[in-house]
């Protein structure tokens, strides 16, 4: 026998429980409705009965409270949907709306994990059901309070007040759940007698409604069982929680629990081959979930089971393997894995390593395990095997008298049969053999009275009928198989026939791709040919278009070095002249030849042949003309010039009028050395209308001047340039000369100038 099933036994028994209450809790929220959020939000839209938006916004909230893993947004919008729900509530006094907002105010709050205030609103939920006569939401509400119970007792209380309203309510459903719930807590209160009557009498509830998803009542049935000692009903009850999961495709963490109260029952049974098989499959699935409490329960009880079986490597293997992955660091946690420490290393006969742990267990619990009252009788069947193994009688029999006393007062005869067996071996190591004959005798005596007789058939017609079953299922599962085998081949003969037929195409397809590849690859050669000779004309073009730029060039260049000697000529003339019409005829002359010249070179100087940059071109002329005239500090030049391009074509006629325009204003508006401004402005004025102004405050035209009928060169050149560029010659008085030339731009060849703009004022 092992020491190690009392473990099964008794140590789990409230960690199951509260896996099987969560697990009950949490699957009746997920029956709750599971609406797309997004459909509920439009029927609260669309819909014009209030008292349908309310029941439809209370379903709102609740699917955010029960949502999988809900995280604090979905409790504040939970939250939200059940303010709104409890406003339009109270507008339309719809009691039954405000109770059930109430009520789910209470369970977001607990959710939230203020306790205190879902406490208060379960309560203010039952008063509220009570005074308007509310059966339901009364029994929803001491369903709620069972939640807050300090005891359970107090919980237990809670519970069975909501039945007899269930009943009333014909609500068999939930009350077979109810039922279900309150027998694990009376499980949890070790009061296992009246847990196994409630939760059979929910199974027969359940069975009356046909509800298929038995497996959590059988497992707990199975569970209540282990713990009264009746190891033939808990496998019997986890066969058939096995079977039930099963056909209900049942994968959930419960399913691991399933086979872990099997491999429990097997266990107790002495069967260890087969426990071991039914823990490593609770164990993958627990690992599956990555639950590490479970995963570390169910690998303690693997790891005993491997002790009992003497597979000692095993065992260590699988105990540091749930160290390295699922550690975990509570003290109870801690005195478990000591435990089964010690029991791996007395089973490999490292006594060495199993007196360090030892010497752990006794600093945790004390020589007599005094400390832990859960685990006393394992730790000290522990200690009875170490100090057995190390022939230490001295420590050995106070312990077997202590273990035979706490077992007796169990009841617990497995524990009291694995005492007297060690017993048994220690008065015939040392020589006493009617004790040892005796401890035998009482050793036989328990075993057969629990495994042999009755107990033992109905464990065979167990193992017999869970076996024909399971058969049974594998011939169905094989006809289905053979069935879905036929209707595979068809398919697979289907997709031959398509697969043939998709060749065929296939091969005419390339053969069309082949063919079109090859008419491609040939007009693609003639294109590349065509593209050759384009690039080579291209190439020639370029170079032609190169030198005809430099030509261009170069004519500007020459043309400005021409009128440069011309404008030399006629300044080495004016030296052998004495009449000052003469001179000033000649000074004019080089005025204008070198307002051309200006364009010339900037054409020279430029990358773009076709354009002059007016703003600079002006700006340079009245520079130039300062100088002539030696005007610093007599006429102050105001420029307004707008971002402007123009042709030679357009640019020469109008340096040619702006240099006529400044020369007369510098010459004749500022007589006797008077002061004065000369503004010059060239913009756009309408859509490619262009306007050049030359005004100046000087004394302006005499009274009666008509410019028409004057015959002077700069008159004549300034209208004849005028009409060349198809432009509107004015001239007038206002506060001194202004001149205006209106005229249309070129736009035959654009280009872009950097300055966008020169307003500068030149002195």
């Amino acid at each position: 026998m092992n020491f190690i099933r009392c473990i099964i036994a008794k140590n789990h028994i409230k960690f199951l429980c509260v896996f099987f209450l969560f697990f009950s809790v949490h699957s009746k929220a997920q029956t709750q409705l599971k609406k797309n959020p997004k459909e509920l939000k439009t029927r609260i839209a669309e819909t014009n009965d209030d008292h349908l938006k309310v029941d439809l916004l209370l379903l709102l909230s609740a699917y955010y409270l029960n949502k999988d893993h809900e995280y604090k947004s979905d409790l504040d919008q939970a939250d939200s949907a059940n303010l709104q729900a409890r406003q339009l509530g109270t507008q339309l006094n719809y009691k039954s709306g405000i109770g059930k907002s109430i009520l789910l105010n209470a369970q977001i709050n607990r959710e939230k994990g203020d306790s205190e205030k879902g406490l208060k609103k379960a309560k203010e939920a039952l008063q509220y059901s009570k005074q308007n006569n509310l059966t339901e939401l009364q029994a929803d509400a001491y369903l709620e309070l069972s939640m807050y119970g300090e005891s359970l007792d107090e919980r237990i209380k809670y519970k069975e007040m909501a039945i007899p309203l269930l009943i009333k309510l014909g609500a068999k459903a939930k009350q077979a759940g109810v039922l279900k719930e309150t027998g694990e807590l009376y499980l949890m209160n070790e009061n296992e007698e009246k847990g196994l009557t409630l939760l059979k009498e929910s199974l027969l509830l359940y069975q009356s409604i046909k509800f298929p998803h038995l497996q959590g009542v059988y497992n707990l049935l199975s569970d209540g069982y282990t713990h009264t000692g009746n190891f033939a009903g808990a496998l019997k009850y986890a066969l058939l929680a096995e079977k039930t999961a099963l056909a209900v495709r049942d994968s959930s963490l419960q399913l691991s629990a399933i086979y872990n109260h099997v491999g429990m029952a097997y266990l107790n049974l002495q069967k260890k081959n087969n426990a071991a098989e039914y823990f490593y499959k609770g164990l993958e699935i627990a690992k599956k979930h990555k639950d590490t409490d479970y995963v570390r329960t169910i690998g303690d009880n693997l790891c005993s089971t491997f002790i009992l079986q003497k597979k000692g490597n095993d065992a260590l293997q699988l105990l540091k393997e749930m160290q390295a992955n699922y550690p975990s660091y509570d003290e109870e946690r801690l005195i478990k894995e000591n435990y089964l420490f010690l029991g791996i290393y007395r089973v490999l006969n490292n006594n060495e390593k199993a007196t360090v742990y030892y010497k752990k267990l006794v600093a945790y619990c004390g020589k007599y395990a005094e400390k832990s009252a859960e685990n006393g009788m394992p730790i000290l069947r522990s200690f009875a095997r170490y100090h057995y193994q190390l022939k230490n009688y001295t420590d050995l029999y106070p312990i077997l008298y202590r273990l035979d006393s706490l077992a007796t007062a169990s009841n617990n005869p497995i524990m009291l049969s694995d005492n007297y067996l060690i017993w048994f071996k220690a008065d015939s190591s040392r020589g006493k053999y009617l004790d040892a004959i005796k401890h035998y005798q009482l050793y036989k005596n328990i075993l057969d009275t629990i495994y042999k007789g009755e107990t033992n058939k109905q464990i065979n017609n167990l193992q017999i009928e869970f076996d024909t079953d399971k058969k049974d299922r594998n011939i169905d599962l094989l006809t289905q198989q053979a069935k879905v085998q036929q209707i595979q081949i068809q398919k697979d003969n289907v997709v031959k026939y398509v697969f043939i037929g998709s060749v065929l195409v296939l091969i005419l397809i390339l053969g069309l791709l082949y063919n079109s590849f090859r008419i491609k690859k040939k007009k693609n050669e003639e294109l590349e040919i065509q593209r050759q000779q384009i690039n080579e004309q291209n190439e020639l073009n370029k170079k032609m278009l190169l030198e005809k730029e430099w030509l261009l060039k170069e004519i500007h260049h020459r043309v400005k070095n021409n009128l440069q000697i011309v404008i030399s000529l006629l300044n080495t003339q004016s030296a052998y002249l004495d009449n000052e019409d003469a001179l000033l005829a000649i000074q004019n002359s080089q005025h204008r030849m070198h307002a051309m010249s200006l364009i010339h070179q900037k054409l020279y100087q430029s990358d773009n042949l076709s354009n002059i940059d007016m703003s600079w071109y002006i700006y340079e002329l009245i520079n130039y003309m300062k100088e002539c005239y030696d005007t610093d500090g007599k006429i102050n030049f105001v420029l307004e010039i707008k971002n402007t391009c123009l042709d030679v074509a357009q640019a020469v006629p109008l340096g040619l009028i702006t240099n006529e325009a400044i020369s007369n204003a510098i010459k004749y508006a500022f007589p006797l050395d008077k002061k004065g401004e000369i503004f010059i402005s060239l913009k756009n004025i309408e859509q490619n209308v262009y306007q050049l102004i030359i005004a100046d405050n000087g004394i302006g035209l005499p009274e009666n001047f008509n410019y028409a009928e004057r015959d002077s060169l700069g008159m004549s050149l300034m209208t004849g340039l005028s009409s060349q560029i198809d432009g509107i010659f004015e001239m007038k008085n206002d506060n001194g000369l202004k001149i205006k030339v209106t005229f249309t731009r070129n736009n035959e060849f654009e280009t872009v100038v950097e300055d966008s703009e020169i307003t500068a004022i030149l002195q």
